[in-house]
């Protein structure tokens, strides 16, 4: 007789699909939460120095580089061989002696976004070298612990989602489940809003993202620095409870949201997001966003109120840490997901309301 699952496998089993879930959100068009990521991938290898002049950079030496590996078809797992890294999101903001690097992130990505020889541009590698500090959304710590916590909040010791949905909107998503009873059941055991992110999970991994390769991760491995800090601008618990507080007719919006499209097109848009994130522009990355929410949503007041909640009420917290934690000829080089960045009330237009001059970089 089959052994029945306890409370207790169901959680540990559940814990690793929120791990997935956790390294990925940031790719979904309508949400920003974090991770850091803490897992170097195997063969990631430390970069040259830049030589680039930045505001308050004095860069030492330049270290030596393992040689690249021989791709003779021209060709990786992930696609064709990228001999430059992804020119992402990177601002400089200064104010007096005061200098915040920006840069923008995605929580996923492609191998060939990072090469070995040199997995970021110049500026970025210089600026990392110049800053004693490297500020990411969540500390290294608190993701270490993550999982654990979401599930904590967002999941049930029994089949619950089916309780806080319309019938039509459960009926939705079975459907979209119909031939993964697994992940369905999974997803049955969480609360709306994680639920949400589960689904954006399965359509971002659909596209081939790998989490090695998230932008965090990938800093990290070249931020060496024997008296550096790594530190988050939020805590884990500031970052749930941006999901925990919804209201439930929020979190079923966030869930519609999600099955308004086939997983197809779902997967086209996270493509098409990391397109954008490899131009680099957060202006245009905050504007395509904000044209899929509008296309996306159910209702366009309970949008808004997700869009404030999850996203600008974060830009303004990010915003006035990383001016907190930044002092005179001490620059912090700040990594947060993408979407925090462009638009009227994201973190780079907050810097500037602060007296901050913003330049890309």
């Amino acid at each position: 007789m089959p052994e029945t699952r306890t409370a207790r496998q169901v959680a540990r089993r559940f814990a690793v699909v929120v791990a997935a879930t956790l390294a990925v959100l940031c790719v979904a068009p309508r949400l920003a939460f974090a991770v850091t990521g803490a897992r170097s991938p195997p063969g990631a290898a430390v970069p040259p120095t830049s030589s680039s002049s930045l505001p308050g950079l004095r860069v030492p030496p330049a270290r030596p580089a393992p040689p690249d590996v021989d791709h003779s078809d021209g060709t990786t797992a992930s696609g064709p061989v990228q001999a430059q890294p992804a020119h992402m999101p990177f601002y400089v903001a200064t104010k007096g002696q005061v200098t915040i690097y920006v840069l923008g992130t995605l929580h996923v990505g492609f191998a060939d976004d990072y090469p070995a020889r040199q997995p970021f541009r110049k500026p970025i590698l210089g600026a990392l070298d110049a800053s004693p500090i490297l500020a990411l959304e969540i500390s290294p710590d608190d993701l270490v612990v993550s999982a654990d916590e979401v599930s904590r909040y967002g999941t049930c010791r029994e089949p619950c989602l089916s309780r806080y949905l319309p019938d039509a909107l459960w009926k939705k998503l079975e459907a979209r489940m119909h031939g993964n009873s697994v992940m369905l059941d999974d997803i049955s055991r969480s609360r709306p809003w994680l639920a949400s992110m589960l689904v954006e999970t399965v359509d971002t991994l659909k596209a081939g993202f790998q989490t090695e390769f998230g932008t965090e991760t990938q800093l990290q491995n070249v931020y060496l620095r024997p008296r550096g800090r790594v530190i988050g601008l939020e805590t884990l618990n500031e970052q749930i409870a941006a999901f925990t507080r919804l209201t439930q007719a929020q979190q079923r919006e966030m869930l519609a949201q999600d099955l308004v499209q086939t997983p197809a097109e779902n997967v086209a848009d996270v493509k098409e997001l990391h397109r954008l994130w490899r131009i680099g522009d957060a202006d245009a990355l905050k504007a395509w966003d904000d044209a899929k929410t509008e296309k996306l949503a159910r209702s366009k007041q309970l949008a808004r109120q997700i869009d404030n909640r999850v996203v600008i009420d974060r830009n303004y917290r990010f915003a006035a840490r990383m001016v907190a934690t930044a002092a005179p000829n001490k620059p912090v080089f700040v990594a947060i997901g993408a979407l925090h960045l462009g638009g009227n009330r994201g973190v780079l237009a907050l810097l500037r309301k602060r007296g901050f001059v913003v330049d890309p970089a």
